[in-house]
């Protein structure tokens, strides 16, 4: 790594006056560039490291997992509509057109009528014509489970969103662009009223020059800022066990992210060469401040990019989400504007998957053989969610009456088989990457 300061790289100086002395206008203002380009101070500049394109590679489990959990994330954001609702209930007219806010594919009449074990169709009292649904007591009580679950886990959100604010670049975020990520995040429904005004000493809501209301964080929390992969560094080391995790945490050292590639490219000369010089750059944390310090072309900004992505994926309770969610907030992230080709670039971080027409980013590390490593009682809650809505499915005549009471009081039991591996891949997986593909 070389770093130039206004201290450095002063040898060639000389040399670049008496050039520009001498030198046409076009060729002055070259050199007048070149010498701001080596007295920057505290820009990084990093050398170049070989790199290699890889072929997307499907991988059907977890396009398994972000399938089903496309169909479970509608049905709850469709259980807190009604549970808001003042009347208890919702028409098919108020929810004609929420078929694309809620990501499905067919329409969202035809959604809830798949799930009578969660969604009860009656006829409305003045339109008889007009199909009504409401929540069945199979759904009220999975409900009252997750309130729970928010209740006693409300610290834990608390410290998700200030993590999630203190990677932004001004500590502040629209609520319009946490609301999608609320079902991700695992925040409770209304949180802007119910959870936000109780921590004064952590956030504060402000309305943006252009209008827009806003997030911000209220205080540093220097207790947030280290990141999943140092922390989980710090557990496999052990505390105060090993002197190199200080400096870890100042991003002074490099810090391995975990890799699980598809089959057919972990033996691959180039791409084990080009991962082992990415893992020996330096790591800088996604809650150090690295706006000004690193040359947005080199091979360390790339690294950074790649451990706010980590880290914003990390937070997630499923460890994954949408593209467009991440988009939204794109330059609060001081993210590249084409930041989808790090998930593409590095496969053995990041999944990207093109299911349920959207494209949706996972955190490799996150599943083992289609499941969550560590699931969260949230996530736990929702596959009993998920349970009742396939029971639905297959006994649909029957509707409610074939869920099983002990399930709802009971830790969820896996239920599903372990899906299949990944796909392995035949042919070549690389090529040279040009300039223009960094």
């Amino acid at each position: 790594m070389i770093c130039r300061t206004r201290h450095q790289s002063l040898f060639p100086l000389r040399n670049l006056l008496l050039f520009s002395r001498s030198s046409s206008p076009e060729q002055k203002h070259s050199a007048a560039a070149l010498h701001r380009h080596l007295t920057t101070p505290f820009l990084i500049h990093q050398r170049s490291i070989t790199k290699v394109r890889l072929k997307w590679v499907k991988n059907r489990s977890l396009d398994h997992v972000i399938d089903v959990e496309t169909d479970l994330k509608a049905a709850c954001l469709l259980k807190d509509a009604i549970k808001r609702s003042p009347t208890g209930f919702l028409t098919a007219q108020s929810f004609a057109d929420w078929q694309k806010l809620l990501g499905l594919t067919v329409p969202v009449l035809r959604f809830l009528r798949r799930y009578p074990t969660l969604f009860e169709e009656f006829p409305h009292a003045r339109y008889a014509n007009l199909p009504c649904f409401r929540l069945t007591e199979t759904a009220q009580l999975l409900d009252s489970h997750e309130q729970s679950i928010h209740q006693a886990r409300e610290a834990e959100t608390v410290e998700r969103l200030a993590r999630l604010l203190m990677m932004m670049r001004t500590r502040t975020a629209p609520i319009q662009s946490i609301h999608p990520l609320k079902f991700d995040l695992g925040l409770p429904d209304n949180f802007e009223r119910n959870l936000i005004p109780k921590y004064p000493d952590h956030f504060r809501v402000l309305k943006a020059s252009n209008g827009i209301g806003c997030l911000q964080l209220a205080e540093w929390k220097p207790e947030y800022a280290f990141s999943a992969l140092q922390r989980s560094h710090e557990s496999k080391n052990g505390a105060g066990e090993n002197d190199e995790y200080r400096p870890f945490k100042r991003g002074q050292a490099a810090l391995n992210f975990p890799m699980s590639f598809p089959k057919g490219y972990g033996g691959q000369k180039k791409v084990r060469a080009w991962m082992d010089e990415f893992q020996k750059l330096p790591y800088i944390s996604p809650y150090d401040d690295a706006s000004g310090r690193i040359d947005p072309e080199s091979e360390l900004m790339e690294k950074r990019v790649v451990g706010v992505l980590h880290e914003f994926l990390s937070l997630t309770i499923h460890k994954k989400t949408k593209r467009n969610y991440l988009r939204s907030l794109r330059e609060e992230l001081i993210l590249p504007h084409k930041f989808t080709r790090m998930f593409t670039r590095y496969p053995g971080i990041f999944y990207l998957s093109l299911k349920c027409k959207t494209t949706t980013v996972a955190l490799r590390e996150g599943y083992r053989r289609g499941k969550l490593a560590e699931p969260h009682p949230l996530a736990r809650l929702r596959d009993k969610f998920y349970h009742v809505m396939r029971t639905g499915v297959l006994y649909r005549g029957k509707g409610e009456s074939m869920v099983n009471p002990e399930m709802m009081l009971n830790d969820a039991e896996e239920e599903e088989e372990e899906e299949e591996g990944e796909d392995e891949g035949s042919e070549s997986c690389y090529d040279e990457m040009s300039d223009d593909d960094r």
